[in-house]
């Protein structure tokens, strides 16, 4: 009976309120509550020295955030960007608190409402790769939506680089 209530409780955790975006013409959801705000492109500054999925930073404000194009961290083939093309930018949490991050997308969608009986569990890939940043699958209008855990798609050496980035 642990098990069933503890997969329940996870299932009750992901549903809400997502941001949909679109990357490589598939739909993906970020928690509403992790986003700060959504902007257009910007010039990015490079930073040397970092993973080729880290674009550089940019001046927000007067603060300097890191800047990660999704594309490139989910190892899809870059494209050039277009007036579509936009950086959410994201709270997520790690060892020193919450870091501001800006991912790159090729463009936001709309945000909806996603009840847990429409969220299903990842699949299994086999243990060779790693789903953990995928929350779950939200079945909506004959399509599937891929939901993030925002705080898992970069792991814990890339957040530090980016967190020296900043």
């Amino acid at each position: 009976m642990a098990d069933l209530s503890e997969t329940l409780k996870e299932v009750s955790r992901r549903a809400g309120k997502y941001l949909t975006f679109s990357l490589r013409g598939e739909e993906y959801g970020i928690g509403i509550l992790t986003i700060k705000e959504i902007i257009g492109m910007m010039p990015i500054t490079s930073v040397p020295r970092t993973p080729g999925f880290v674009k550089g930073v940019i001046n927000l404000r007067g603060k300097v955030i890191p800047v990660v194009d999704l594309r490139l961290k989910f190892d899809m083939e870059p494209v050039d960007y277009t007036e579509r093309t936009c950086i959410i930018v994201v709270e997520i949490e790690c060892l020193k608190g919450i870091l501001l991050i800006g991912i790159v997308v090729d463009s936001v969608s709309e945000v909806l409402n996603i009840g847990d009986e429409e969220i299903e569990a990842p699949p299994a890939f086999g243990s060779r790769l790693d789903t953990d940043y995928i929350l779950g699958m939200a079945k909506l209008e004959g399509g599937v939506k891929i939901l993030l855990d925002i705080d898992r798609v970069l792991n814990a050496e890339e957040i530090a680089g980016l967190e020296q980035a900043s």
